[in-house]
């Protein structure tokens, strides 16, 4: 009932030690609370909360436009309601280096387990669209060191996103990737690979874990977890995925009943009412009431 019963340090701690493992971490985009209730119950190891996400729910395109308060309370929602860890995307620190401290300690206090830093420039863009710019290496790299200096729970995984594989090429990526983990970085978020040797390049290249992010309609194939575990990468996004089934099944559903006058035709696919009820724990919410509001007093 209510929230997750895990606290937030210890989320981040089994994050660092299922890393530590060398297995590979699945984490779909949450797009709301709920389904970050329903990904747990799927059997995921953790959720990602997309930037590209956060804004279009707000009906917003990806370019740098959400604040650090609306990420931060979004991010909170999503956190405290699923068991798992949560990852956030805090685009590029919303600011300088003392901008990039002040959003690490608040997406801590937010709750979630991890959290990356890009090396765009300020306003970003999608990492899967033509014309990004990055900033220079020192920009870079004193983003990060700031962002590790930050943290007050040293199991806080700081993940370090780079862009420059679209910009520069792979050597280029790669270089900046092992800039990144000496400035502080804990992982690696290559952006657009084109391909599994490339995942394979930067992984082998580096130290500390490396993400993969399986976004429908970008610059990188949809490869499978066996095909990327086989890589070397050790996390896996899929950022947007259940907002745009979501969304997909939204717009079928209006024009159904643009078409029809009515919904019976597409009641099949619904998530059923008891289905969404045992998913909320309605049960609970019952039982506590009931112990609340049904009882006697003894004389």
């Amino acid at each position: 009932m209510l929230y997750a019963q895990t606290p937030a340090h210890e989320k981040r701690r089994l994050l660092r030690e299922r890393l530590a493992s060398g297995e590979l971490l699945r984490l779909p985009g949450a797009f709301n609370p709920l389904s970050a209730r329903l990904i747990e119950r799927k059997g995921f190891d953790g959720v990602y909360i997309s930037g590209a996400v956060l804004s279009a729910d707000l009906g917003l395109p990806d370019i740098g436009l959400t604040t650090l308060t609306e990420v931060a309370q979004r991010a909170g929602q999503i956190a405290r309601m699923t068991e798992l860890p949560a990852i956030v995307d805090a685009d590029t620190g919303f600011g300088e280096p003392m901008n990039v401290a002040r959003t690490v300690q608040t997406l801590e206090d937010a709750g979630v387990a991890g959290l990356h830093i890009e090396d765009q420039v300020n306003p970003k863009r999608c990492g899967h669209l033509d014309g990004k710019e990055v900033v220079d290496v020192s920009t870079a790299t004193q983003r990060i060191r700031a962002a590790a200096d930050a943290r007050r729970d040293g199991n806080l995984l700081i993940m370090a996103r780079t862009d420059i594989r679209a910009i520069a090429g792979l050597d280029a990526a790669i270089d900046r990737a092992k800039a990144l983990v000496d400035a502080g970085a804990d992982a690696i978020f290559p952006e657009a690979m084109k391909d599994l040797r490339e995942f394979e390049a930067v992984a082998s290249a580096l130290d500390v874990p490396v993400l993969a992010n399986m976004t429908e309609f970008g610059k990188s194939d949809l490869f499978t977890v066996d095909q990327l575990r086989d890589a070397g990468v050790r996390m896996v996004i899929w950022p947007v995925s259940l907002l745009r089934m979501a969304m997909g099944a939204a717009e079928r559903a209006l024009d159904t009943l643009n078409a029809d006058g009515s919904l019976d035709a597409q009641v099949g696919a619904m998530q059923h009412r008891a289905d969404l009820y045992e998913l909320i724990d309605y049960s609970g919410y019952s039982r506590f009431d009931a112990g609340v509001y049904d009882f006697t007093i003894e004389k």
